[in-house]
């Protein structure tokens, strides 16, 4: 059963998101194994070793909960490819509509691909997606203290710092803090969007 906003492909310029396929096995095991340094530290404590939790045969069922989320409507999950390749990931998750309308969203991105702007670009479409057909008030990105990467990130798109989380979620072996981002519709008013305003910070002055 389709849901608001769901199934969809976002794209800008060289960036596009799209649900993950089952074709996208070896891929994704390729580039979470080979970030085990830059990732393993800012994700939920494992269960079992980086490899194994990263191999082709555990992307079938990551896969399997994320169409599952998405059928239900309580999650949007993106697979980021930069150029045809897939990079990355976006889930908007923990979606909950009537009164609340309210989503909070997680990514990581390959190592090799930071830097180039291809993680605000994906939050930026997904948030005017999430906003407008997505039917979403408010979009939330927690994000550890000490993750100064991934601050950037929210922090440029001008998302509102709002909440010291203590002990908020188990990251790497330990309760750790995390610090409260968000942004509503009303933030964007008089705005064409937040992937308009991203390429307007980005864009050279003449």
């Amino acid at each position: 059963m389709s849901q608001p906003g769901w199934p969809a492909i976002l794209s800008d310029g060289p960036v596009t998101l799209r649900p993950y396929r089952r074709s996208d096995a070896r891929a994704w095991s390729e580039v979470r194994r080979a970030n085990e340094q830059w990732l393993g530290k800012w994700e939920p404590t494992p269960y079992g070793t980086w490899h194994d939790l990263n191999s082709v045969a555990a992307f079938r069922a990551v896969h399997a909960d994320l169409r599952r989320a998405a059928r239900h409507g309580t999650a949007m999950p993106f697979a980021v490819c930069y150029e045809g390749r897939l990079v990355g990931q976006l889930t908007l998750g923990n979606i909950v509509r009537r009164a609340f309308c309210s989503g909070y969203a997680g990514y990581w991105i390959d190592s090799r691909f930071a830097g180039k702007g291809i993680i605000p670009t994906a939050l930026a479409l997904v948030v005017d997606h999430a906003f407008s057909v997505g039917g979403l008030h408010r979009i939330e990105v927690n994000i550890r203290p000490d993750n100064a990467a991934s601050r950037r990130v929210v922090e440029k798109l001008g998302f509102r710092q709002e909440a010291y989380h203590h002990r908020y979620l188990h990251i790497d072996g330990d309760w750790r803090d995390h610090l409260g981002y968000a942004m509503t519709t009303e933030d964007l008013a008089g705005d064409d969007g937040l992937l308009a305003r991203w390429h307007k910070a980005t864009t050279p002055s003449a």
